[in-house]
């Protein structure tokens, strides 16, 4: 993070700041670093995951001591923070959206057993079709988990709520879990000016020594169960105390509040007032929508109508007797929302609101309710003037016409009707007739016969060009080689990730074929819950297709992490169908994390490389063997290098999928973006990484392995430096100081090939 340390502001209490320009993503690391936290669980999720990769990097040159764990999933990460903050560990995390949603059982056991911790919510849609920019659909599930719940309307409220956060979080009247919610893209990536402490001690003083005397996991003298199941009378009594705790929290904060202002001179009230005093209209609005109506109202007032203001800086607790007072002599006021609670006519704060002025029998303001900004929809200056009209209007007529609306949607127009551009190809499209697949009725297995790849080259594309990929991106090339291999239609799921993202932004699509999506977590049972559908509905004569299709659900950009679960449970199961994962060895659909099948010692976003650390800390995981273990029919690897050696796998895999059960592949493409190598080379990459022996070809074919490629039997093997001299994530490796590094790499690839060569010559090993 560029610090522009000639600026420095001297504080009254002698806090000397430093001015510079930043993010609010930076801004929530520079604090957490600062504060020091011993852990931090996270999983990578746009547009939080900034938060963790600054905090790597900043690891790397040794500015903190945070262990920073990289989860399976955001649940695993809630998991971990939760298990760190039992031991009266500090403990941080970062996240957005679904990841919020996925994690979300966790946060009322973390808030209902009480134990502090500080989690960054970078608010982002929740929606189907998925958004991945900001409003507040995700803010407003977290307002039932009974943690407590910051507003930060800045990059500056970013990292001055953090640091104020944690000390709330660990006061003795509260002990409860606390969340700092700003806007995704708005305020997280927005560089704005702020002002940061110059040094760290004045931070970790103000928050103070973490306390203790509390109940821990880790005390061997003062044994405690933690979680004890309960009945309804004890529970009763548990969130009676855990209620009482959430609403000391609004005198805690205005305590930390006043102190921290003695030290930054910068003042967080309960609510931010702009213009208030004598206003007779107001916008009610959450965090970034309410700096942009500020010059608004200045432009109102210059033409005498009272307008002002109203952003609260914490809402859990609500701060309803503020608000009664902040609108006991407005007419109408506006609350604009970026979540709608749908069916309940208005959301969230808009029946808070409402509530609070209800205890106040002699208020009369008018309340409006418009839901806006959905998806990361833009708010201008012009909208905020809509906003204020809609408040002089309903104060104007002493009441709303339209109580509850939406604002920014738009109808449909029949005669823009999107017309489709190609047409379907279904059927005998995909049908070749050169592909030929007999089983052996001695032995079980399967014999193919495919012709020359020149042949095959005329049979269609199952994907549309035109698609958004990076330039040498290798996931269509071997997901097309693949498909060659396919004869007929297919159902394809794609979940998210880059093969998603570039493939299907509405309203265009580059699927020729019947295609759904799902999240990450989710592909693997969604497909299987489509085709066993299928099956049943075609049992039924519910449906009249005269082949069927062939189910492939395609994984990738770390899918086989979170999605695990998923995937051995459809394994175990054994549904008829594909599970094809392109593994780029990381998250790069949000910005190249580290995923489980990144390998040891590589570079990504968040295992830097530096003084303090050279890349991945441990080894890559072998999916194909653990889905081998599920006893599925059929496993198998691949990859574009080896053209022929895929198709046929490919055309194995629909006969097993077909007539058998489950089928697991992988192929291993390249990502030049992320792994900083030449356009060009992808084909030269993947070759090398197979004639090294880092990513051997073969096939587990009903309990027995069988290597389909022995660059040692044909005299190709090579060392695995010329695999990573290709690609500038690993050429750190091949540096004299990490040779440690690179040696370790090479003894793990030694070792998982020969039990590879020993399960070929031995079958069912």
């Amino acid at each position: 993070m560029a610090m522009a340390e000639d600026k420095l502001v001297k504080m009254k209490q002698g806090a000397e700041q430093v001015s510079t320009f930043e993010s609010g993503n930076e801004m929530a690391a520079m604090a957490a670093a600062q504060i020091n936290y011993h852990i931090m669980g996270y999983f990578p999720i746009t547009p939080s995951t900034e938060v963790a990769q600054y905090l790597d990097l900043m690891k790397s040159k040794g500015l903190h001591d945070i262990e920073l764990i990289a989860a399976d999933g955001e649940h695993g990460s809630a998991g971990i923070c939760f298990g760190a903050a039992t031991t009266g560990a500090r403990v941080f995390n970062a996240t957005s959206a679904n990841g919020l949603l996925y994690m979300i059982e966790q946060l009322p056991v973390q808030s209902g057993l009480r134990f502090p911790m500080v989690m960054n919510l970078v608010t982002r849609a929740v929606s189907g079709p998925l958004d991945i920019r900001g409003d507040h659909s995700d803010l407003y599930y977290a307002l039932n988990t009974g943690w407590v719940i910051l507003s930060a309307r800045t990059p500056q409220a970013v990292y001055d709520m953090n640091i104020m956060a944690l000390k709330l979080s660990e006061h003795k009247d509260v002990r409860l879990p606390v969340i700092v919610a700003y806007d995704g893209f708005y305020t997280s990536h927005q560089k704005r000016k702020v002002d940061y402490f110059k040094e760290r001690d004045v931070v970790q003083e103000f928050v103070g020594e973490a306390p203790k005397g509390y109940t821990t996991s880790i005390d061997k003298d003062n044994p405690t169960t933690i979680g004890a199941h309960m009945n309804g009378d004890d529970l009763m009594n548990n969130s009676y105390q855990q209620s009482e705790a959430l609403y000391r929290a609004y005198d805690v904060y205005n305590e930390i509040r006043k102190d921290y202002e003695e030290i930054s001179g910068r003042s967080y009230d309960i609510l931010d007032q702009y213009m208030m005093e004598d206003a007779e209209v107001a916008l009610f609005l959450l965090n970034s929508a309410a700096e942009s109506s500020k010059d608004v109202v200045d432009r109102l007032r210059s033409k005498g109508v009272k307008a002002g203001v109203i952003s609260p800086n914490i809402i859990r607790p609500f701060p309803a007797e503020d608000i009664r007072k902040a609108l006991k002599n407005v007419k109408a006021v506006l609350i604009g929302e970026r979540a709608d609670s749908y069916g309940g006519n208005g959301a969230n704060l808009t029946h808070e609101v409402k509530s609070a002025l209800q205890d106040d029998k002699e208020n009369q303001t008018i309340v409006l309710s418009r839901v806006f900004g959905l998806g990361g929809k833009d708010f201008y200056a012009d909208d905020a003037e809509n906003f204020f009209q809609m408040a002089m209007d309903a104060a104007e007529m002493g009441y709303a016409v339209k109580p509850f609306d939406y604002y920014g949607h738009t109808p449909g127009d029949p005669e823009k009707a999107f017309q489709q551009v190609l047409e379907p190809q279904t059927r005998d499209t995909y049908k070749t007739g050169l592909i030929k697949v007999t089983e052996d009725e001695e032995s079980g297995k399967l014999k193919v016969r495919t012709p020359p790849l020149r042949q095959l080259t005329h049979k269609p594309k199952r994907f549309a060009s035109g698609h958004g990929a990076c330039p040498g991106c290798g996931i269509f090339p071997g997901l097309e080689l693949f498909f060659k291999g396919i004869e007929g239609d297919a159902v394809i799921l794609l979940h998210t990730g880059c093969g998603y993202v570039v493939t299907s932004a509405y309203p265009y699509s580059s699927h020729k074929q019947p295609f759904i999506h799902n999240l990450f977590q989710n592909g693997p049972a969604t497909l299987s819950g489509t085709l066993e559908a299928f099956f049943e509905m075609k049992e039924r004569g519910e449906v009249d297709i005269d082949d069927d299709f062939t189910f492939v659900m395609i994984t990738g950009d770390g899918g086989m992490d979170i999605g695990m679960g998923s995937a051995i449970g459809t394994a175990l199961r054994n549904h008829k169908m594909i599970i094809l994962e392109y593994d780029n060895e990381g998250y790069m659909n949000t910005g190249s994390q580290m995923s489980y099948s990144t390998p040891i010692g590589h570079m990504t976003s968040t295992t830097s490389v530096g003084k303090e650390q050279s890349g991945k800390a441990f080894h890559h995981k072998d999916t194909a063997q653990i889905m081998a273990a599920t006893n599925i029919p059929y496993v198998f690897t691949g990859t574009e290098a080896f053209p022929q050696d895929l198709v046929k796998k490919a055309a194995k895999a629909q006969w097993y999928a077909q007539n058998v059960g489950l089928v697991y592949g992988k192929i291993l493409i390249t990502c030049p973006l992320n792994w900083k190598s030449n356009d060009r080379d992808g084909e030269a990459i993947m070759k090398a990484a197979v004639d090294s022996c880092f990513f051997p070809l073969y096939e587990v074919e009903r309990g027995e392995t069988n290597i389909t490629y022995n660059p040692e039997s044909k005299k190709k093997r090579i060392e695995l430096a010329e695999w990573l001299k290709y690609m500038g994530k690993t050429k750190h490796m091949l540096k004299e100081e990490n040779k440690h590094l690179l040696v370790d790499f090479e003894n793990e690839v030694e070792k998982r090939w020969r039990t590879l060569k020993v399960k070929h010559e031995t079958p069912y090993v």
